[in-house]
C-alpha cells in the first residue's frame, strides 16, 4: 500500500532571521534560503518548515503577524518567495509555512479597526469583555506568567492574549472570523505551498470566562472541548490538496492524539509536536535533559499512535536551547548519539538548522546579549528578587531560545559566513571548527553521520511500517528500541551519558545474524553483555 510522500520524508526547519543573509544587512532572508537549496539537497532532506515571513512588527520575532499575506520587507518580497518556492520544488524540497491563528499582531488591520468602537464590524474578530483599570474579567494567567487581559481605557474593556499584549488572540466563535482565515488558507495552498505547521494551534477554543483555571492555570485555553469543529473545518480544507499539516498542540495527550492525526478517526492534521518529552532535571541554570523521563515520554507516544496515527520527531526547534548541550558533552560523539536515539523512532523526522553539525549552547556573558523578550523579563525579577547579576544571567541562559536563533556556521570566518555585515545577533565563537565548510571535508564529522542517518531512514520501510518496543526501559542513562517489520529488524543502542556503560541485552534479541549498520564507535557485535563508552551509539539489522 502506498505512503503518503511525508511518512517517508525528513524535514528541515529554517529560522530565516539566522539562517543565510544575501544581501549584508545582518538578518538572513529569503534570497539567503534559495543559495542554500544545493546544501539542503546534498544533505537529503524533503521539505523546510520555514518560521515566519509574514509581515509583523516582531515583538515575537514574526509570531505577531500583522498581514497574512504580505512578506516582512527585512526577508525579501513575494517575488522572492515565490522564486524560493520554485527552486525549492526543482530541487525536490517541499515548503510548509508557520501557520498562526491563534492570534494576530495589535498592528493587523482587524485589530486597529476592533479596537475604534464597541460596534465596530471587526470587534467581535477578537475577544472583549467589560472590565475596569483594577478589574478584568477573570484571573486566568497568560504564558507569560501576567494577566491574560489588557485593558483599553477608549472602549471601557478588556481584550484577551494568552501570549503577549501585542498578540491578540482571535475569537473562533465568530464565523465571519473563520471564513476570513480559511480564505487565507487557500490563498497559499493555491499559490503551491506543501502544507502548514499550525502554531499553538491547541489555544484556540477558550473556556467560558467563568471558568476556574483550578491546578493548572492553562486548562482554560488548551484543548477546550469545542476545538474538534474548527479543526475538523480545517482539515476539510486541507484535504483537498496534497499537502502536510503538523500541529503545535500543547494539551492533546498520547492517548487522544490519535484523533487529532489518524486518518481512519477523521484526524485533523498530519502529525502534532508533543511538548512533553523535553524533561528537564537539576536546579535553574543547571538543568539537563533526563534521559530516563525523555525516553519514558517518546516510548509512550510511540506506543499510542502505533497503529492509529503518526508521530512529529523532534529534539531541537527556535524555541529550545541546542540538545548537544543540554544532553551531549558538545562533541562530535555526543551530537551522533543523540541524532540516532531519535532519528530512527516511527514518525516524521524534524532537523532544525545547525542541529546536523552539531551546534552548541551560546556563551553569554553579558545581558546586552540577549534578545528574547522573555529572557529578558525573568533576569530583570531575578535582579527584583536580590539575585546577583551574574547568578541570574547564568540562570535565564542556561535554557533561553536565543540559543538556538544564533547565526548558521557555514565557515570558520569570525561571521560563520553568514553575512558580510553585522550579524543580528552574535555569533557562536566555536564556528572556527563547528561549521559547514570544516565538516565538508571531514569524514567523521556531524554533518557526514546525518547523511547517512538520512540515507538509511529513507531505504528502510521498517522504520516506516515497523513496530516500536523499548529495551532497558529503567535504565537512566541508555536509549535502546528495536524497529520491526515483517522481514527486518533493527535494534539501535545509544548511552546518552558522558560515562560508561554496561548493558545486558535480552537473551532473546542476541542471535549470530546480526550486522552492523551505523555506528560512531568500534563496536561491530552484539553481544549479550555490552560495554558502552560515553556517547557511544550503534544500530544493528537483521532479516527475520
Amino acid at each position: 500500500m502506498s505512503q503518503p510522500w511525508w511518512k517517508n520524508a525528513i524535514g528541515y526547519q529554517v529560522y530565516p532571521r539566522s539562517f543565510k543573509d544575501s544581501n549584508g544587512d545582518g538578518i538572513g532572508d529569503i534570497q539567503g534560503i534559495i543559495e542554500k537549496l544545493p546544501y539542503l539537497k546534498k544533505l537529503g532532506i524533503d521539505f523546510i518548515w520555514l518560521n515566519p515571513i509574514y509581515k509583523s512588527p516582531n515583538v515575537d520575532n514574526g509570531y505577531d503577524i500583522s498581514d497574512y499575506e504580505g512578506i516582512q520587507p527585512e526577508f525579501g518580497t513575494m517575488a522572492d518567495f515565490e522564486e524560493l518556492l520554485k527552486q525549492a520544488h526543482v530541487n525536490g524540497i517541499k515548503i510548509i509555512l508557520d501557520l498562526v491563528v491563534n492570534h494576530t499582531s495589535d498592528q493587523h488591520p482587524w485589530f486597529i479597526e476592533s479596537k475604534k468602537s464597541k460596534d465596530n464590524p471587526y470587534r467581535d474578530y477578537y475577544m472583549w469583555a467589560d472590565a475596569m483599570p483594577d478589574k478584568m474579567p477573570n484571573n486566568w494567567t497568560s504564558f507569560s506568567g501576567n494577566s491574560t487581559w489588557t485593558y483599553d481605557p477608549t472602549t471601557q474593556q478588556a481584550y484577551f492574549h494568552v501570549f503577549a499584549p501585542q498578540q491578540p488572540d482571535l475569537n473562533w466563535r465568530n464565523p465571519k472570523m473563520r471564513e476570513e482565515i480559511y480564505e487565507m488558507i487557500r490563498w497559499w495552498l493555491e499559490l503551491g505551498i506543501d502544507g502548514f505547521r499550525m502554531d499553538a494551534i491547541s489555544h484556540i477554543q477558550k473556556e467560558p470566562w467563568d471558568y476556574d483555571p483550578k491546578d493548572d492555570p492553562w486548562s482554560a485555553f488548551m484543548n477546550v472541548k469545542g476545538i474538534d469543529d474548527y479543526m475538523a473545518e480545517m482539515r476539510d480544507i486541507f484535504n483537498q490538496y496534497n499537502i502536510m499539516t503538523v500541529g503545535e498542540a500543547s494539551g492533546v495527550t498520547s492517548k487522544q492524539a490519535p484523533n487529532w492525526t489518524d486518518p481512519n478517526k477523521k484526524g485533523y492534521v498530519n502529525m502534532i509536536f508533543e511538548l512533553e518529552h523535553n524533561v528537564r532535571k537539576g536546579n535553574p541554570g543547571e538543568e539537563r535533559i533526563d534521559v530516563l523521563g525523555m525516553k519514558k515520554v517518546l516510548s509512550r507516544w510511540q506506543k499510542d499512535q502505533e497503529n492509529s496515527g503518526w508521530n512529529a520527531l523532534y529534539y531541537e526547534n527556535h524555541d529550545n536551547p541546542r540538545i548537544n548541550t543540554i544532553l551531549g558533552n558538545e562533541t562530535v560523539k555526543s551530537a551522533t548519539a543523540i541524532a540516532m536515539s531519535y532519528f530512527f523512532l516511527k514518525g516524521t523526522p524534524f532537523i532544525y538548522q545547525g542541529q546536523e553539525l552539531g551546534m552548541t549552547n551560546y556563551p553569554f556573558t553579558s545581558i546586552d546579549q540577549v534578545d528574547d523578550d522573555e529572557s529578558r523579563w525573568r533576569y530583570n525579577q531575578l535582579l527584583e528578587k536580590g539575585e546577583k547579576p551574574q547568578q541570574a544571567l547564568n540562570e535565564i541562559t542556561h535554557w533561553t531560545r536565543d540559543h538556538s536563533r544564533t547565526p548558521m556556521q557555514w565557515d570558520s570566518d569570525a561571521k560563520a559566513g553568514f553575512t558580510t555585515g553585522t550579524p543580528w545577533m552574535e555569533v557562536n565563537p566555536n564556528t572556527s571548527t563547528v561549521n559547514v565548510a570544516t565538516e565538508e571535508s571531514d569524514n567523521h564529522s556531524v554533518l557526514k553521520f546525518y547523511r547517512e542517518m538520512i540515507a538509511i531512514r529513507k531505504a528502510e520501510p521498517t522504520f516506516i511500517e515497523g513496530s516500536y518496543d523499548l529495551i532497558l526501559p529503567d535504565d537512566k542513562n541508555v536509549f535502546a528500541y528495536t524497529r520491526t517489520n515483517k522481514d527486518k529488524q533493527f535494534v539501535i543502542i545509544t548511552n546518552l551519558s558522558d560515562t560508561a556503560q554496561t548493558i545486558n541485552l535480552p537473551d532473546e534479541l542476541v542471535t549470530e545474524n546480526w550486522q552492523l549498520r551505523l555506528s560512531n564507535t568500534s563496536i561491530t557485535k552484539l553481544t549479550s553483555e555490552l560495554e558502552l563508552a560515553p556517547f557511544d551509539g550503534v544500530m544493528f539489522e537483521r532479516s527475520i
